[in-house]
């Protein structure tokens, strides 16, 4: 047998697997949704650009969200973070441009699903900028869908 020091077995995924994950009873993902997690990890808006590498780290990304929404949730603290306000401000003129502004559950669905927080008022700065990049991506399509129409 061959000597397999110094390899690591990573297996292969496919834009399927990415699907498949995404459809999945756990994540149920919308396709605006998975465009923001993959924007989020790869910094690109079509799954026909994304490299092998950026394929694994998106179904890991996903992966990871799934097992987190089996169920465990550790979070006790309560209140805003003083330090995002400024960013949690264009967050919601984000969500308005969207139209979630009169559904707070929305938003707070979202950053669970993405972040693994229970609430908007929660995140962190890098989170934060995070999202808001997310929330462009959306806008942009959105403005493109309706251009088209």
């Amino acid at each position: 047998m061959g000597s397999s020091k110094g390899r690591s077995y990573a297996p292969t995924f496919t834009i399927k697997t990415i699907w498949g994950l995404a459809k999945s009873p756990e994540l149920a993902l919308d396709k605006d949704t998975l465009y923001s997690i993959i924007y989020r990890e790869t910094g690109k808006d079509s799954m026909r650009q994304l490299s092998q590498k950026e394929i694994n780290q998106v179904c890991y990304a996903l992966s990871a969200l799934k097992d987190s929404a089996k169920g465990k949730s550790d979070r006790t603290d309560t209140g805003g973070n003083k330090l995002t306000k400024a960013k949690r401000q264009k967050i919601y003129r984000l969500t308005g441009e969207l139209g979630w502004n009169d559904n707070n559950a929305r938003i707070n669905g979202f950053v669970k699903k993405m972040f693994e927080v229970e609430r908007l008022e929660w995140l962190n700065n890098e989170q934060c900028s995070k999202l808001i990049e997310m929330l462009k991506s959306m806008v942009k399509r959105e403005t493109a869908k309706e251009g088209v129409k």
